[in-house]
């Protein structure tokens, strides 16, 4: 085995690969490149202590170095809106008249409660409005600008 130490550090990185796999932390896989580059080592001739100081520098470097670029990368793409938070900028048109303590609207084809942002505001029937918020079920709203 010690005359094909190659081998063992090729398949310990395989199973590394594999089991990363499932993780998907990216940890294992800097551990599986290490292993490859103590295989390189070794089959260059290196004793198996200099394979396994190999392994140890190139897996921490790679953790340190090269695993958190990539996780950013990874986990820097858009976000979803999702839930009612969807509403938020959409116009409603006010179906029953709308002031601060409630009204109701249609928005996104659904007959919402609303209520005005400030005690000022009021809306007739018929006027389109834009939600600027989602307070539990009532749809926060304000004058449109056109």
């Amino acid at each position: 085995m010690s005359d094909h130490m190659w081998v063992t550090w090729v398949g310990l990185g395989v199973v590394l690969a594999v089991t990363e796999m499932v993780s998907l932390d990216l940890v294992l896989l800097m551990f599986a490149l290490g292993a490859l580059a103590a295989a390189v080592a070794s089959v260059l001739g290196a004793p198996l202590w200099v394979s396994v100081l190999v392994l140890g520098v190139v897996s921490v470097g790679l953790l340190y170095f090269v695993r958190p670029p990539m996780v950013a990368r990874l986990h820097s793409g858009p976000t979803l809106t999702s839930g009612h938070n969807v509403l938020i900028g959409r116009v409603g048109v006010v179906v029953e008249p709308v002031a601060e303590f409630g009204g109701r609207i249609q928005l996104a084809g659904e007959l919402w409660s609303a209520r005005t942002m400030s005690k000022t505001e009021h809306f007739e029937p018929g006027t389109e409005v834009l939600v600027s918020a989602i307070d539990g079920a009532t749809a926060v709203v304000t004058t449109k600008e056109s």
